[in-house]
C-alpha cells in the first residue's frame, strides 16, 4: 500500500453479484474481485464484502452449506489481508456453530489479525431469516488502520437508530454495512444510511450485492458517505468497484463543529438508560 496524505484511505465496496446456494462459485468470484481491487488501487486501505456472500439466501439449505465455524472464510480473508496489506471487511457469511447458523460478519486488518466477530442482530422477517438463523447478542465496535474505529452492523440493522447511535456514543467513527437490500426499496437504503451518517457525524460505509436471487433482485448502489452526510462514493445497479477516499479525522471536526454528543439529554428521553 502507497502513502495517501497523512490519515487517509482508499476504500473499495466490493459490489458483487452471488449465486445462491453455491460457496465454491462465491469464494472463487469474490477472490478474483478483491484481486482486481488491489491491482486496480495500490493504495488501496480497507476492503468491504457483500452481506451473505458465500451462500446467498439459500437458507432452507443454510446448514449444509454454511461455513462451519467460519473456518474456510476465516483464512482464506486472513491470508488475503495479510499477502496485500490491506484491512478486510469480509461483509458477512452464513457460519454453522454450535450446531445453530449466523449470519456473521469478520474483519481482519492488514496484518492478517481478526478484529471483530458480529452476528446479525436484527433477524429481516421478510426474508425468513428468524426461521433459519440465530440472532446476535451483542453489538461490535473494532479497530483499522489510520485511526478508523469502525461498528459492525448487517443490512436490516440500519433500520434501528439505536444501534448506530449505541456505537456511536462508544467511539466508533464509522459505520460499517455489508448488505443485501433488494429492489424495491432503494429510497429506503439511500435515506436510512445518509440518516445514520448524519445523526451520528461518522462515515458509513455500506457494500451492497448486484443481481437476481429466485424473484428477488438486487440493486447495488453501495455508498461511501461522510459524517457531513455528503456522498463520497456511490456504486451503478451492476457488479463494480465502488472506491473512495475517507479521512477518520474529519469525524472529530464534525463532532466539534456541532455538538450533537455533548447536547443529548438521555435522562428524559422516554425507555433510555
Amino acid at each position: 500500500m502507497t502513502e495517501q496524505q497523512q490519515g487517509e484511505m482508499r476504500v473499495a465496496l466490493i459490489q458483487g453479484d452471488i449465486q445462491i446456494g453455491d460457496p465454491e462459485a462465491n469464494h472463487k468470484h469474490m477472490q478474483s474481485l478483491l484481486e482486481r481491487a488491489v491491482e486496480q488501487y495500490p493504495d488501496l486501505g480497507l476492503a468491504v464484502l457483500p452481506e451473505m456472500w458465500n451462500t446467498g439466501y439459500a437458507l432452507e439449505q443454510i446448514h449444509e452449506l454454511a461455513d462451519p465455524e467460519g473456518q474456510k472464510s476465516r483464512e482464506w480473508l486472513a491470508t488475503f489481508a495479510q499477502k496485500h496489506r490491506i484491512s478486510i471487511v469480509g461483509g458477512s457469511i452464513a457460519e454453522k456453530r454450535d450446531g445453530q447458523i449466523f449470519n456473521t460478519m469478520y474483519a481482519y486488518n492488514s496484518e492478517g489479525n481478526q478484529v471483530t466477530r458480529y452476528d446479525k442482530l436484527h433477524l429481516f422477517r421478510l426474508m425468513d431469516e428468524e426461521k433459519y438463523l440465530q440472532p446476535g447478542a451483542e453489538p461490535e465496535i473494532f479497530e483499522l488502520e489510520n485511526g478508523l474505529t469502525a461498528g459492525a452492523s448487517i443490512c436490516y440493522d440500519i433500520r434501528f437508530p439505536e444501534l448506530a447511535r449505541t456505537l456511536a456514543l462508544n467511539g466508533a467513527k464509522a459505520l460499517i454495512v455489508p448488505a443485501e437490500w433488494p429492489n424495491p426499496r432503494l429510497h429506503h437504503w439511500r435515506t436510512l444510511l445518509t440518516a445514520r451518517a448524519i445523526e451520528n457525524q461518522m462515515y458509513v460505509i455500506a457494500c451492497n450485492r448486484v443481481g437476481k436471487s429466485g424473484d428477488t433482485e438486487f440493486f447495488g448502489h453501495s455508498l461511501i458517505i461522510d459524517p457531513w452526510g455528503e456522498i463520497v462514493a456511490e456504486g451503478g445497479e451492476g457488479e463494480e468497484i465502488v472506491t473512495g477516499i475517507i479521512r477518520p479525522s474529519l469525524v472529530d471536526e464534525v463532532r466539534g463543529r456541532i455538538p450533537v454528543f455533548e447536547d443529548r439529554r438521555p435522562g428524559i428521553y422516554f425507555g433510555s438508560k
